[in-house]
């Protein structure tokens, strides 16, 4: 029996993986080996923004080299389907301040309709207790988009 290849997505196909999803994994260069860390995020149908906590491994190797994969990935829970996007890119800090309030408003929302647990909270360094609203206030974070893609890879297997 010879090799089977899984079936590449279409552009639209990975977009809306993307789009239904709030969950990713970024590939950060690390010393020796990569880092891997989850991320939120949101998806304005054009690019990905991820909110990070102002502290860990992660800011480290964000300032050494900005250059990253981001993975999104969807399957049923017996992998009899599954899906999965894979996007080497760079990121950026977002400096303006009227893009930084949208995007944090967009991860309000995120949560809220997605009836996320407030525990999310503290991996976007507030308290759970904290209302929502601290995302935009209280700047603890630093807003992050994924720009010059330069490489996607997107699967599925039917």
């Amino acid at each position: 029996m010879g090799l089977v290849k899984i079936p590449a997505m279409e552009k639209e196909e990975y977009d809306r993986l993307i789009a239904e999803g709030y969950i990713s994994r970024i590939a950060f260069s690390g010393r020796k080996y990569p880092y891997i860390a989850p991320f939120l995020y949101v998806f304005d149908g054009q690019s990905m923004y991820f909110l990070s906590t102002k502290y860990g491994t992660k800011i480290q190797y964000f300032r050494q080299n900005p250059y990253v994969s981001v993975e999104v990935e969807k399957y049923t829970p017996d992998l009899s389907t599954y899906t999965f996007v894979t996007l080497s890119g760079r990121l950026v800090e977002v400096e303006d301040p009227a893009e930084r309030k949208a995007i944090r408003e967009k991860f309000i929302h995120l949560i809220e309709h997605n009836q996320l647990s407030k525990n999310v909270m503290a991996a976007l360094g507030h308290s759970p207790e904290e209302p929502l609203e601290s995302l935009v206030k209280g700047e603890r974070s630093f807003v992050w988009k994924l720009v010059d893609v330069t490489n996607i890879v997107a699967l599925k297997n039917g």
